[in-house]
């Protein structure tokens, strides 16, 4: 059986009720009754009314603006790509081999850790852990990734310092008490290489 006091170090939470642990990590081939799909359920509504609140906070955009970027927060290759930055599924337990780890495992798993964490210590303990590990479905843009990131969770935006040199361009961003630096032959790739130097420091945290 997976090490579950390994699995609480990584979500960075520790359980007074430690059976919302092991059902949080217990796939429904093992158990039809006692396994992580109920938790699933109540964690997809956690997550959905927490982006839900800290988009309309930090943004005036409007209802259709707001679902899209929703839409980067709780799809699945955002909820999947949250969960293997935890390497959640290393501790899942389950039967039928690795088939049996197919389509919305990885999402589904994350979404149950956070039920599990909001049947445990409530909505705040469940806000905390989102703020830290929630990432976005848009990477590729950086400066907008950085950009949703910052303030879904403090609602500031991050500040760039970018200037040209003898090499190109440099910029350093700053945001959340971190900051980095990037290069670039224009202003817009220094800013983009700083955003994701950045971006990545503290979705590793």
């Amino acid at each position: 059986m997976p090490d579950l006091s390994a699995a609480e170090a990584a979500l960075g939470y520790t359980f007074r009720d430690r059976s919302l642990l092991e059902q949080c990590f217990t796939h429904a081939s093992c158990s039809q009754t006692c396994n992580n799909e109920r938790l699933e359920f109540l964690g997809d509504a956690v997550l959905e009314l927490y982006v839900t609140e800290r988009l309309y906070r930090a943004s005036d955009g409007t209802e259709g603006e707001l679902t899209e970027l929703r839409k980067r927060y709780v799809s699945r290759e955002a909820l999947s790509a949250s969960e293997e930055r935890l390497g959640l599924l290393a501790f899942l337990r389950y039967t039928g081999g690795v088939s049996a780890l197919r389509g919305k495992t990885a999402s589904n798993l994350y979404e149950a850790a956070v039920g599990a964490i909001y049947l445990d210590g409530g909505y705040g303990a469940a806000a905390q852990f989102l703020a830290r590990t929630l990432v976005s479905h848009d990477e590729e843009n950086y400066k907008s990734a950085l950009q949703e990131y910052v303030q879904l969770r403090i609602q500031r935006m991050p500040v760039y310092d970018t200037r040209e040199d003898e090499t190109g361009f440099v910029s350093d961003v700053s945001a959340m008490g971190q900051s980095a630096r990037g290069r670039g032959a224009t202003k817009k790739l220094a800013e983009q290489a700083a955003a994701k130097l950045l971006f990545g420091n503290l979705t590793e945290q």
